[in-house]
């Protein structure tokens, strides 16, 4: 199974080039689950079908920004049970923007399992709201799996560094809430020793955007829930995807996420 979390920077810079880059890239890739942050769907413009192409299942954020912008989660496998929820847990969360979201399916795949989108808000100053939305979004995720025995893999740009108390505590490394969970982090699973930078200044569309005094962060994740003594899937790899330019274009302002699992039996 291959899975991929990507943010798409909707439509912004050079769109007809990135877009060259992204189809090229994720058509390569075939991933068979993905979720993407900042992707666009208007009433003439599916972003997603778009780079993607034919052959997955597709859900969309509900609401999104004015211009579309929203989260989505595409998967090869058909879906069963899809649920979503906005996660405004403060009056500081603006319900005009798509952060602050969490999506769940359950994918029908060979062995099932519940695959999650989360996107939390993004502002700098709200380490608060994203520990709020991270005990509400794992809350969810446990009572849509109920007494089900499933995988569970939690994907997204959570807009947090790994030391943050959001982050930890989907980690397993401290409560939130009177709440714990454990997920094992692929890119800390895999590289414990590279701090595996998704936003930096190495990609100029950072400094050149809204980011000019960006120092570089790994605020773009990959999780499998841990049962029992572990996690329930084993990681065969993680790796960056979209950390390079081609031919001189950046596909977007993050590096985007990647990895391939399989079943322990």
């Amino acid at each position: 199974m291959r899975v991929a979390t990507l943010n798409l920077w909707a439509r912004h810079g050079s769109w007809s080039e990135r877009r060259e880059v992204l189809i090229a890239g994720l058509r390569d890739l075939r991933p068979d689950l993905v979720a993407f942050q900042e992707s666009v769907v208007t009433d003439h413009y599916d972003q997603v079908t778009d780079l993607l192409g034919a052959g997955y299942h597709v859900v969309h954020q509900e609401q999104g920004e004015a211009d579309g912008t929203r989260a989505s989660i595409a998967s090869r496998w058909p879906l069963g049970e899809i649920r979503q929820m906005r996660l405004a847990v403060t009056p500081r969360v603006n319900l005009s923007e798509f952060a602050g979201w969490i999506g769940l399916v359950e994918v029908m795949a060979p062995e099932p399992l519940l695959f999650v989108n989360h996107k939390p808000s993004f502002r700098l100053g709200h380490e608060l709201e994203r520990e709020l939305q991270a005990v509400q979004a794992a809350r969810l995720v446990e009572e849509m799996l109920g007494d089900r025995d499933l995988h569970v893999v939690v994907a997204g740009d959570f807009d947090a560094t790994p030391d943050s108390a959001g982050v930890r505590f989907w980690s397993g490394l401290q409560s939130l809430g009177g709440m714990s969970v454990a997920y094992r982090d692929a890119w800390q699973w895999a590289h414990p020793h590279d701090a595996g930078h998704t936003f930096t200044p190495v990609n100029p569309l950072v400094a050149g955007g809204n980011w000019p005094l960006e120092t570089g962060r790994r605020i773009d994740y990959l999780f499998v829930r841990c049962h029992g003594n572990g996690p329930t899937l084993r990681l065969v790899d993680c790796w960056q995807i979209f950390d390079q330019p081609v031919d001189g274009v950046w596909a977007g302002d993050h590096f985007g996420v990647a990895m391939d699992l399989e079943t322990l039996r």
